[in-house]
């Protein structure tokens, strides 16, 4: 863009001092302000998801971020119980997929399996010690303590500050208490409608998902 600019020069003559006007061209640099980039909204694939569900905005969070991307092309599966081997693949997945630099300690975990770098990365960790020393049980079901736990030890095992258990089926020396009391205080849980907390009972993919929501997104 050209534009002009007023010199003014004084000079000086006979007759005194006489200020002489000129107009010189400057270049000034368009800038064009880009509008910032709209929300691109995720379109829901899965017909097994409706809208009104406590899991919706959970499940849709999940695909975008790339942590799941359903049992098919339209249905994820809500109900579906998870095992130990697909719920550290979330965690996984949501830290960014990191590399691994450590020997595999387990004999029920091989190089072609879809969770062994997750395995690995969770046992390096210390999210996962396996449930004996030499086997990880990829494909036992996982429950509601043993998530909350995983996600517990994946955030750094910080003590809730409110020490007040709320639930009747946790008790204290249980390797999960100190995580079910960190996961109430942040709002991640707040127990079964019978005031329990359920640790024995089996997650399903919508249940750790909207875990995963509640301590990553929200």
């Amino acid at each position: 863009v050209d534009a002009r600019y007023i010199e003014i020069s004084v000079m000086q003559g006979q007759g005194g001092f006489a200020a002489i006007a000129e107009i010189a061209p400057i270049s000034v640099t368009k800038i064009t302000l880009e509008p910032d980039e709209p929300d691109v909204p995720v379109v829901n694939p899965f017909v097994d998801v409706p809208e009104d569900s406590f899991y919706y905005e959970s499940v849709l969070w999940a695909v975008e971020k790339g942590i799941t991307t359903g049992m098919t092309e339209t249905t994820f599966g809500p109900t579906l119980e998870c095992n130990r081997a697909q719920v550290v693949t979330f965690l996984w997945r949501v830290a960014g997929e990191p590399e691994v630099d450590v020997e595999n300690p387990f004999v029920d975990v091989t190089e072609t399996d879809f969770y062994y770098k997750a395995v690995l990365w969770a046992y390096e960790n210390g999210i996962t010690t396996g449930v004996e020393a030499n086997r990880f049980g990829p494909t036992l079901d996982c429950n509601r303590a043993q998530v909350v736990t995983f996600l517990w030890r994946a955030m750094g095992e910080s003590k809730a500050t409110n020490t007040e258990n709320p639930f009747t089926d946790v008790t204290t020396g249980a390797f999960y208490y100190e995580a079910v009391l960190w996961a109430v205080e942040n709002g991640i849980t707040t127990g079964l409608d019978n005031g329990t907390f359920g640790p024995l009972e089996i997650c399903n993919r919508a249940q750790v998902v909207t875990f995963l929501y509640r301590v990553y997104a929200e």
